[in-house]
């Protein structure tokens, strides 16, 4: 099966490397877990970049820089039933396809999507990273290739 096209709230199977973790030197993520694509992007040389944020069981420190996905969605998506935030206030930046890609599972080792964030969803988290960039609080951790 081929790779799914980067789109904007497709969330993929990825081995997210947290912020902390590059600032100890690591540049491996620890493990593969559900991350939305925020922005996909074509540089000069036609290469494209694309930007994801991660989602995690672990509550946020801040509230205010996280999204609770609702129950439906993980659902929908074929996840867990645990709770589960989309942290807006960082993000890894990698050429497409990279990697740090994962399947979904060891039994579908050709898919690497769970599928789309619902458009309000990704509206909501598209807002609230917009307005942490804005106030330069929003971390970008560039991954290597």
């Amino acid at each position: 099966m081929p790779l799914p096209r980067p789109e904007p709230g497709l969330v993929l199977s990825y081995a997210y490397l947290w912020r902390h973790e590059r600032n100890r030197g690591l540049e491996e993520g620890s493990k593969a877990r559900p991350c939305a694509v925020i922005l996909a992007t074509q540089t000069q040389d036609g290469k494209t970049m694309v930007t994801v944020a991660p989602m995690t069981h672990r509550p946020p420190s801040d509230a205010t820089r996280a999204i609770l996905m609702p129950a439906s969605v993980k659902r929908h998506l074929g996840l867990d039933e645990e709770a589960s935030w989309i942290i807006a206030d960082e993000v890894n930046r990698f050429a497409w396809p990279g990697p740090d890609l994962r399947p979904v599972s060891r039994y579908d080792v050709d898919q690497f999507a769970y599928g789309f964030l619902p458009e309000d969803l990704f509206d909501a988290l598209r807002a609230l990273m917009l307005a942490l960039y804005r106030a330069g609080t929003l971390r970008v951790t560039p991954r290597s290739e």
